[in-house]
């Protein structure tokens, strides 16, 4: 069909030629309305971070959490704080501390509650243990009043010296004392300090007779106040948290340190990362694309044309955005980046084409709208089909894509209307000069002429590379954890992982809600004994079994602790002399005990203290100056001793335990576990570890079974990423229905339609492939690779179609055309903007960028090597015998 003659010939040439006669009044309008659109773009476009508000709010799962959420607020967009500290009684006591500020912070913060800290637990924290447990508290408490009396009176490190050397002195006589755990701790705080790392000595855990560990942490949950009239919403909270952090002597040299994860701080460092990752891909990409137009139209005036009319098309695209949306999400962000790729392709074959057409030697106001005439319908095609593409996604449930699908369609028709129009009117200051052939691309020809002479070895090779790819299928996995999106190096991340690997406090447990007692007490039973479950939580385990017995333990031991109390500790001037006389004569009597009972149960416990001690010895020895040694025997004397007034004082209050009943829980820790209206909170943790994506289905759905209604981080993680595969088959269907009817429409053939949609077909199967391959799973944010593939591609297919079948190209000839020089470089570009996208902080961006170059390379493959094979042999047919 000979297309010169054509209506949408003379249509597109007589565009271009008023195009190229209004000129300055053309370009004085695009410089108008862009300036427009970036001022309305910067006063009216949002952004929206939570990822699970990209699917329809009538998805079930989300129709659950919502419940959830109304019924227990406080855990709606929370902060999640983890105090860390060398000691419990540190954690605690910053833990507290820090709540008490923000409770008091109500511009910043609804509420903050620390349930380990509640009044309610630390007065009947015992009663959680066990019997066993409180027998052995009582024994070890009974061997400590002696020391915790003396110390009372004068806390001083002689004192606590002169006391562990008469206990000594008691186990060389014969007596039973089980100091073993008060040896082992006394020498961990001297080892530690001696390291250069010094921690305080934990009384609470000597009292629980456990070996001190390195790190304790405690839990406070913030809800904060969201300014959405920010872009980060949360930014203001988490700014309250830091500086109450640094009043609080949480700084970079304390022991004590603070760290911030939970859904709002999540969300905000994903979106930092995002919005980051964006721009930088985007300068990068500006950047790339602009050394491709360099090696592509190689003059100043051509790369003034094709960027002036990128930067036009972004910014309507961006204010269209704006228009139709409001804001952007965390995928719909990246359109920028897919745009530049994109809106750089129909001004590279626009200009190439107009460049092959001056070669004929004519002035510009005649090639001009020859050069029109000829690629505006392939133009026409390309954006109408790869739109298609990008529209497909508005019907699906996944409401994130289906708005970067309508954007990025739109934007592509945005493209064709500028390219149409200011492309032309800039030829008028800056017209193309003929372009000689790079030496530097002959070796690309050369490899692209190969397939010519082995059209049988590129089918055969094709054909192994499709049933390849079609066995590689089944493997293809979803990753459903959202957590594997964000940038894996911010606090937020790496602090929820380290909850993770702790089961009792872990994030990752669903949580099921019941309305009444009796239903809780039913689903707990049958929760219970599923094989995928650990363990069930509701406020009914909240009341301890075997409280009367408990009560006569703690009882006893208030009996024998005694009305202990510490008179203000007041700073005094150190005696060295007694101290280092008290220390000499604790190591002594160390000595003699090992000599007399090397066998002793505690004599490894022992040995390791001398050690220690005879080290801290040697050291005070070596200090010349008096007030050197004062100043470590003081840091020694706090290593021990400071934290023993609070761990008694928090013992005593234990002691106050009284039996209790479930009506008797307070409302502080009640809220937590029972809604104002009855509604129960069941909270239920994994055996097995839900990181894995089999681990995690298993998990979900054998609670669903008995809980339908069941929501939290591992249901919402596995239903969306379900929803979100249902809705990518359905808009990859769509697309591919979308775009074959609207190629039989507009190029009116079976086979040319057939012809452009192998190549895509067949990229689309290898970029499966290529993520089983790269180990790369699709997730959230890449699994709009192959839709965007099919809407990518369209455009070298077409041009390539269109230019063979409708000019009669041979297949030797077509390498050489501009077709297929436009072809490669917008190849380049496309590549280039989503190559960008791999730098991204953002994990979900750059799997997306690393996915979507892997397709256009994939693309490029098919449409330049397969397809001219494929037209080949078409042609070959036809001709007659």
């Amino acid at each position: 069909m000979d297309i010169s003659n054509g209506a949408s010939y003379r249509f597109f040439a007589r565009w271009a030629a008023f195009s190229y006669q209004k000129a300055i009044w053309v370009i004085f309008f695009a410089i108008v309305i862009a300036g427009f659109s970036v001022v309305y773009t910067a006063n009216n476009l949002g952004v929206h971070t939570d990822t699970t508000d990209m699917l329809s709010e009538d998805v079930p799962f989300r129709v659950n959490h919502k419940r959830y959420k109304e019924a227990f607020p406080q855990y709606e967009d929370a902060l999640l704080l983890v105090v860390d500290a060398p000691t419990p009684e540190q954690a605690h006591a910053v833990a507290k501390e820090l709540t008490a500020y923000l409770q008091r912070d109500k511009v910043h913060f609804y509420e903050a509650s620390y349930l380990s800290g509640d009044l309610f637990f630390e007065q009947n924290g015992l009663l959680y243990k066990s019997i066993p447990e409180l027998e052995k508290i009582t024994d070890r408490l009974a061997a400590a009043q002696p020391l915790i009396a003396r110390l009372a009176l004068n806390p001083t490190l002689d004192t606590f010296a002169s006391v562990l050397t008469e206990a000594v002195d008691e186990l060389r006589s014969g007596r039973n004392l089980n100091l073993t755990a008060v040896f082992n701790g006394i020498t961990s705080t001297l080892d530690a300090r001696f390291a250069g790392s010094p921690h305080a000595l934990s009384w609470q855990i000597l009292f629980d007779g456990e070996e001190q560990s390195d790190l304790y942490q405690e839990l406070i949950l913030a809800r904060p106040k969201h300014d959405y009239a920010q872009l980060f919403a949360a930014e203001q909270p988490l700014k309250a948290i830091r500086e109450a952090a640094v009043e609080l002597g949480l700084t970079q040299g304390a022991p004590e340190k603070l760290r911030i994860t939970g859904e709002a701080a999540l969300a905000y460092d994903e979106l930092h990362s995002a919005m980051r990752g964006a721009q930088d891909a985007g300068i990068l990409a500006l950047v790339l694309v602009i050394l491709v137009l360099l090696i592509a139209v190689r003059t100043i005036g051509a790369i003034i044309t094709v960027m002036f009319s990128l930067v036009l098309g972004l910014l309507l695209t961006a204010a269209f955005a704006t228009f139709a949306v409001g804001h952007l999400n965390l995928i719909s962000i990246a359109f920028a980046v897919l745009y530049i790729g994109l809106g750089v392709d129909y001004a590279i074959h626009f200009l190439l084409r107009h460049e092959e057409v001056r070669r004929s030697g004519q002035p510009v106001m005649k090639t001009l709208p020859v050069a029109s005439g000829d690629i505006g319908r392939a133009l026409l095609i390309c954006a109408v089909t790869t739109a298609i593409g990008f529209y497909a996604f508005i019907p699906t449930t996944y409401d994130g894509v289906a708005e970067l699908g309508l954007i990025s369609g739109s934007g592509m028709v945005i493209s064709l209307l500028v390219t149409l129009t200011i492309v032309p009117a800039l030829q008028r200051f800056f017209p193309i000069p003929l372009i000689k052939p790079l030496i530097s691309i002959q070796p690309v020809h050369a490899a692209l002429e190969w397939p010519a002479h082995a059209r049988k070895s590129v089918l055969v090779l094709t054909t192994i590379a499709v049933l390849s790819s079609i066995m590689a299928l089944p493997q293809i996995r979803f990753d459903y954890n959202l957590l594997n999106l964000n940038d894996p190096h911010v606090e937020s991340v790496e602090t929820f992982r380290d909850l993770l690997e702790n089961a009792d406090d872990s994030p990752w447990h669903i949580i099921a809600l019941a309305d009444d007692r009796n239903e809780a007490e039913q689903l707990v039973k049958k929760l219970s004994g599923l094989q995928e479950v650990d363990k069930v939580v509701t406020i009914l385990d909240f009341v301890p079994d075997s409280q009367e017995e408990k009560i006569r333990l703690i009882e006893e031991m208030a009996m024998t602790l005694g009305p202990i109390s510490f008179a203000p500790i007041i700073q005094q001037h150190i005696n060295v002399d007694m101290q280092l006389s008290a220390l000499q004569d604790l190591e002594h009597t160390l000595n003699r005990f090992l000599i007399e009972q090397p066998a002793h149960p505690a004599a490894d416990s022992a040995r390791a203290l001398q050690q220690s001690l005879t080290n801290l010895l040697l050291q005070l020895t070596g200090l010349n100056e008096r007030e050197s040694r004062e100043k470590l025997l003081f840091a020694v004397d706090q290593d021990l001793l400071h934290l023993l007034p609070d761990s008694i004082h928090r013992l005593q209050l234990a002691l106050e335990a009284r039996s209790f009943a479930q009506q008797d829980i307070p409302d502080s820790v009640k809220i937590h576990w029972q809604s104002s209206d009855d509604i129960y909170r069941i909270a239920i943790y994994p055996a097995e570890n839900i990181n894995d994506n089999d681990a995690l289905k298993r998990f979900v759905r054998a609670v669903q079974e008995i809980a339908p209604g069941a929501t939290g981080v591992p249901v919402i993680s596995l239903e969306a990423g379900m929803a979100v595969v249902d809705a990518f088959i359905h808009a990859f269907s769509l697309a591919l229905i979308g775009v074959v009817v609207a190629l039989l429409v507009l190029l009116r053939s079976v086979k040319s339609t057939v012809l452009v949609m192998a190549p895509l077909l067949l990229a689309a199967l290898f970029t499966g492939a290529i993520t089983v391959l790269l180990d790369v799973p699709f997730n959230f944010a890449n699994v709009i690779a192959l839709p965007l593939i099919l809407g990518i591609g369209i455009d070298c297919s077409v041009h390539m179609v269109h230019r063979s079948r409708n000019t009669g190209e041979a297949y030797e000839n077509l390498l050489y055309t501009s077709t297929t020089r436009a072809i490669f470089y917008s190849a380049l570009t496309t590549m280039a903007g989503f190559g960008s996208l791999i730098f991204s902080q953002h994990q979900g961006t750059a799997s997306m960028g690393l996915l979507l170059l892997a397709g256009v390379v994939l693309t490029l493959i098919c449409v330049l090597i397969i397809l001219p094979v494929l037209l080949h042999a078409v042609d070959k047919k036809q001709q007659p015998d």
